[in-house]
């Protein structure tokens, strides 16, 4: 495709979370000018991309990029673009025509972070246990965050094709009485009760809560970070059964990906929940729910998992997207 790009123009690319938004300039297949926005501190994806431009020194004409490529947390179904855990939705071709962008690419942030994954130095993957990856087998995709991103990355001949899919929202499978107790509280909030209504930063929140209901306790005004430090502090029983819950159903929610996908080249985690953790995720029940799959449970034992520590590998995914194939909107 041809855009009339100078060589040297930088591109533009961004991964909006339902948190922050993450801004840089790509040049080749490295980026420089990294710079993180709060979304909620602007009306609009518009007005974050231009605040951005002009702190970087690259909204005069002839510094402006042409073309972009913008991962986001939602699904990518039309020209019409709703996130999931924003308010922020508008039109791909409206936004193109705003910006002036010759060419403008959006696909979903974790099929940004599947097309990334084979390209994260070992140096950046944290292992969790099992085997070796089975080469030219398919690879899973799964982070919590604001919400709960999904995806995989499936062999094609010489090529890779990342997959777009909204798993976050499946049906949430528990294994135990107490979890079944925890789900009918949520039930009672949330009618659906997805697996990203637990796995997330704000269901870890939602965990918490539902706990304290069921021990008859008035639950304080936590987020998640504050959870997660008495938790580790040992200063507090709910909110420590509350972060082991929520490892353990994201075990489960990971193995079931596994063997979904047949996700033998391994099962990579993402987001920005699990790396702040810690050693509460090393020592939780992550990795016994993950190969508890009963005739399946060898088969989950040999599969690897990997803790991405990259500190922006959506990026390199938005990189790849000008070259490689996948799914994705290009805005006309």
């Amino acid at each position: 495709m041809s855009t009339g790009r100078p060589e040297s123009a930088p591109r533009l690319i961004a991964d909006i979370g339902g948190t922050n938004a993450r801004f840089a300039l790509l040049e080749g297949q490295s980026h420089r000018d990294e710079i993180v926005l709060a979304c909620a501190d602007y009306p609009d994806f518009v007005s974050a991309a231009e605040h951005y431009l002009t702190q970087v020194g690259a909204a005069q004409k002839g510094k402006r990029p042409v073309e972009a490529a913008v991962a986001i947390a939602g699904p990518i179904t039309g020209d019409i673009i709703r996130m999931t855990n924003h308010v922020w939705q508008f039109s791909a071709a409206r936004v193109r025509q705003q910006l002036g962008f010759s060419r403008l690419i959006f696909l979903n942030d974790f099929t940004a972070l599947a097309m990334a994954v084979r390209h994260l130095p070992e140096s950046e993957l944290e292992p969790i246990g099992g085997g070796r990856p089975v080469p030219n087998a398919a690879i899973g995709l799964i982070g919590p965050g604001t919400g709960l991103g999904v995806s995989g990355l499936i062999p094609s001949g010489s090529h890779w094709i990342a997959l777009q899919g909204e798993g976050g929202h499946a049906t949430l499978s528990v294994m135990n009485e107490r979890e079944m107790a925890v789900l009918r509280q949520l039930h009672q909030r949330f009618s659906h009760v997805s697996a990203e209504r637990v796995i997330s930063g704000p269901g870890l929140v939602n965990l918490y809560e539902a706990i304290s209901v069921i021990e008859r306790k008035v639950p304080d005004a936590l987020t998640p970070k504050e959870i997660t430090r008495r938790a580790s502090e040992g200063s507090c029983a709910r909110c420590l059964e509350a972060v082991n819950m929520f490892c353990a159903l994201f075990g489960t929610m990971a193995g079931n990906l596994v063997l979904t996908l047949g996700a033998v080249g391994g099962l990579y985690i993402g987001g920005g929940v699990v790396p702040h953790l810690g050693r509460l995720f090393k020592s939780s029940p992550f990795r016994d729910r993950f190969e508890d799959k009963g005739r399946y449970a060898e088969y989950l034992s040999a599969v690897p998992v990997y803790l991405i520590r990259s500190p922006l590998p959506a990026f390199v995914g938005l990189a790849r997207s000008f070259i490689d194939p996948g799914p994705r909107l290009e805005a006309e």
